[in-house]
């Protein structure tokens, strides 16, 4: 809520005297709400004078514009991404099938030919090229390198970011086939490559999309990125890594939400972090190097256009919070592969932002806000204490053997799914207001590539200070693919642990809605049994009308009907199984009754009643009415019973569906 216009506590007092008028005697606390992690949202914050902005993004910078590549077919990549750069993306977000984030996508491209088709007509030394190839993204580096020296290029001139993540790799399959000591000394190696090229790179990379895509609050998402961070400042410092350097080898990744005061709060908090882990550790001062993607999690299926709306939040929050840099789902992410109008729409919600707001000219724009200042400081030490809370199981890696994260992160996501079920967190275009005649969008047909390369053993030395990542590159120039690089390593004994599956928040609806939109729409239907003057309904019989389309429920009916026999009329000659009753509680108390009898006569299997029973909850089910449909109540299970009613199946899941 906004601040009043002048300083002083007697506007406060006078705007607090307005707030109990209002309130009628109800308790202030009414306006106090809560987020996920408990913090309170208080409705009006002073301003605080006592705080400077942070240090993050260099002053009057803009965030680099990064956009994802991910299409399996490397010529089709190749059009996508240099469309994409001339269009004013300054990098590219190289996804590799074999990254945890490909969801059944991916660049399918293995060898030096794949990369030289994929990176042509790209000048490498003017963009930032961010790998994320999950368990090959090391390798992915070194087929890079061989590129940009094939044709020219100084490697010490690229700006590149490899999203090295073996606890990625752990969280997202559950099985870790590489000994962690391994691990570290080819992380001295990766360290060791990187300094005879003179590449100035980040090469391992603290993830919080994985917690966050699981369900993960942003205090968990910010702790459980805050221990991997201090998990690799380990590896490292355990391989033989100058400790001077370990603040710049790692990168932060985290998640932009629709929740904009939440998002840059989550920034905020996240350089606040990261600066005490540094002087905790005895570390150099250096700046995170804070890399935000929009919400996979938030996107949906049904009424896609409301994503552009998710997004652009997203993004204007991830850049006034002080990110580095930021990626934009297109808005057809969660359908397919975004055509060209869709990358295009992401790339210009930034470009907009940058060009035309100059959301970037002022350093922390947040800084002073009460709300902002507040939501930050409680986020951080919210986070604080569950981080610490990892550490005392002896770290990340102990912790997940333990199953801690796991069972923090399901039961956020627990806590969230009854909230979406009641209607308490709606979803725009889902859950509210559904559109259940809109039309298709496009999206990039894409084919799986099941077909790959004969593998070939590469006899590879150890890891030591440069010389295993050189040997892949030389390897990588004669010919030798990802795949052999990868099955040429010696197996180990795995480690595994549980993990937890992939989800968008949407899914529940959007899975009705497909069930229903592949039958007869006379099956998929449920009768809208308004009687009673119109503006006696209208409100009511609107609100039951979007929670049933939210279900793809076709809803037949809601003219104003006196008569309660031209209404049992009405209701068989519309085909449906399932009737609504809707109208006032005054008229529900004299005619719900009747009105229920005679539909029920009339061939109705079953009954619904739009409102809360109250006192005639016996009588009402006496005559038929098996459930009753109001806010707050949850609609989700109650669709769910509808469509078993109606024989609707949930729609066979789409390939890949497993992974989104």
């Amino acid at each position: 809520m906004a601040e009043p216009q002048s300083d002083g506590a007697a506007d406060e007092s006078r705007w607090f005297e307005a707030v109990d008028r209002a309130l009628k005697g109800a308790p202030r606390d009414r306006l106090t709400s809560r987020t996920e992690d408990g913090l309170s949202v208080a409705p009006l914050y002073p301003r605080r004078k006592d705080v400077q902005p942070q240090q993050g993004r260099a002053a009057s910078q803009p965030w680099r514009i990064i956009q994802r590549v991910d299409h399996p077919d490397v010529a089709v990549a190749n059009e996508l991404l240099l469309a994409d750069l001339e269009g004013g993306a300054d990098g590219l977000d190289l996804v590799l099938a074999s990254s945890s984030h490909a969801r059944g996508f991916g660049i399918a491209g293995q060898d030096i030919g794949a990369f030289d088709r994929l990176l042509e007509g790209v000048m490498l030394d003017l963009v930032e090229i961010r790998l994320d190839g999950g368990y090959e993204t090391s390798s992915a580096l070194a087929l890079l390198i061989a590129h940009a020296e094939k044709r020219g290029y100084d490697p010490a001139s690229l700006h590149v970011v490899s999203n090295s993540d073996y606890i990625g790799k752990l969280v997202h399959t559950g099985v870790l086939r590489s000994d962690i000591a391994m691990l570290q000394r080819r992380m001295l190696d990766l360290v060791g490559f990187c300094k005879d090229r003179r590449l100035t790179a980040s090469i391992l990379n603290a993830d919080g999309r994985l917690w966050h895509d699981r369900g993960a609050t942003q205090a968990q998402e910010l702790a459980l990125s805050l221990a991997a961070t201090v998990t690799y400042f380990r590896d490292l410092e355990l391989a033989g890594v100058d400790y001077t350097a370990l603040p710049r080898l790692v990168g932060l990744t985290l998640v932009a939400e629709a929740d904009q005061f939440g998002t840059i709060a989550k920034a905020r908090a996240a350089r606040r972090l990261w600066a005490a882990v540094l002087q905790a550790a005895g570390l150099p001062d250096v700046p995170a190097n804070l890399h935000m993607e929009t919400s996979w999690r938030m996107m949906s299926r049904a009424d896609p256009y409301v994503n552009m709306l998710r997004t652009s939040v997203a993004a204007f929050a991830a850049g006034v919070g002080g990110a580095d840099s930021v990626t934009v789902l297109p808005f057809t992410q969660a359908l397919g592969l975004p055509d060209a109008f869709a990358r295009r729409v992401a790339r210009n919600t930034q470009v907009i932002l940058i060009e035309e707001s100059n959301l970037h000219r002022v350093a922390d724009p947040g800084a002073g806000s009460g709300a902002i200042e507040a939501r930050t400081e409680e986020l951080a030490a919210a986070a604080w204490t569950q981080f610490q809370a990892i550490e005392a199981e002896g770290g990340l890696i102990a912790a997940l053997k333990s199953g801690l994260p796991q069972r923090l992160t399901r039961e956020a996501r627990a806590a969230r799914d009854k909230r979406i079920a009641t209607g308490r967190l709606p979803i725009t275009g889902v859950s509210t207001f559904p559109n259940i005649a809109e039309a298709p969008v496009r999206v990039l047909a894409a084919e799986a590539d099941d077909v790959f390369p004969a593998f070939q053993h590469i006899d590879l030395p150890v890891p030591g200070k440069g010389e295993l990542l050189s040997a892949v590159t030389e390897a990588l120039k004669k010919g030798a693919n990802l795949i052999d690089i990868t099955a040429s390593r010696p197996p180990v004994e795995p480690l595994r642990i549980e993990t937890l599956p992939v989800y968008r928040i949407a899914e529940p609806y959007e899975k009705l809605r497909d069930a229903a939109a592949v039958v007869d729409p006379r099956q998929a239907a449920v009768f809208l049994a308004t009687f009673g003057p119109l503006a006696q309904f209208t409100a009511r019989a609107t609100w039951t009308r979007n929670v049933l389309e939210a279900g793809g429920l076709r809803t037949p009916g809601g003219e104003e009907t006196q008569d309660i026999q031209a209404l049992a009329r009405a209701f068989t000659a519309s085909g449906a199984r399932i009737a609504c009753l809707v109208s006032s509680d005054r008229i529900y108390a004299e005619s719900a009754i009747s009105a229920a009898e005679a539909l029920k006569s009339a061939g109705a299997e079953t009954l619904l009643l739009a409102g809360k029973p109250g006192e005639l909850e016996a009588s009402l089910r006496a005559a038929g009415v098996t459930s009753f449909l109001y806010e707050g109540g949850d609609v989700l299970d109650l669709l769910k019973d509808i469509h078993a009613r109606l024989g609707l199946g949930l729609a066979a899941p789409e390939a890949g569906e497993s992974l989104s």
